[in-house]
């Protein structure tokens, strides 16, 4: 009987346990690309030319949708309009799911709601975004309104054991 009894306690215990997986980068760098060249991610294609960043961070529970994410510094390097945004006032984030595909997954690509881009280049925002049930290998982007990929998540780490 006690047996019984420790065996449903642990089973009710595990039912209720915090299960939300969060997938954190901790940097966001800008793409590096020779004006002209594409360098897709998925189907997205990257920006026209090179962009840096000073720093950034984003971080997404892959169960709930809610996310943030911030960067300082995002501007052009090279051109007319080197160290600063150009004419991009506004970005979006972009989660990709099981990018590439591959047998059993589909692609999924969720964007968050658009952002104010600073004349320094800084942005954040906080979101929720519906995320399909299965997302490995997940990828963060940071795209122009348009829909160019000017920055990407770096030093990614999943846990479920981040604080959100």
């Amino acid at each position: 009987m006690k047996k019984v009894c420790l065996l449903s306690l642990t089973l009710c215990a595990a039912a209720f346990a915090q299960t939300d997986t969060v997938v954190r980068w901790r940097g966001i760098e800008g793409v590096i690309t020779a004006p002209g060249v594409d360098n897709p991610v998925s189907q997205i294609h990257s920006g026209a030319g090179p962009w840096t960043t000073q720093s950034g961070n984003a971080r997404v529970n892959l169960n709930t949708g809610e996310g943030s994410f911030e960067v300082e510094g995002l501007v052009l390097n090279g051109g007319a309009a080197s160290g600063t945004p150009g004419a991009v006032t506004s970005v979006i984030g972009t989660l990709v799911c099981n990018p590439g595909g591959g047998p059993g997954s589909s692609e999924a690509v969720i964007d968050t709601p658009a952002t104010p881009l600073s004349a320094d280049g800084n942005a954040e925002l906080s979101f929720r975004i519906n995320v399909p049930a299965a997302c490995s290998k997940p990828v963060f982007l940071i795209r122009v309104a348009s829909g160019r990929w000017i920055a990407t998540g770096t030093k990614a780490a999943t846990s479920s054991k981040f604080p959100y």
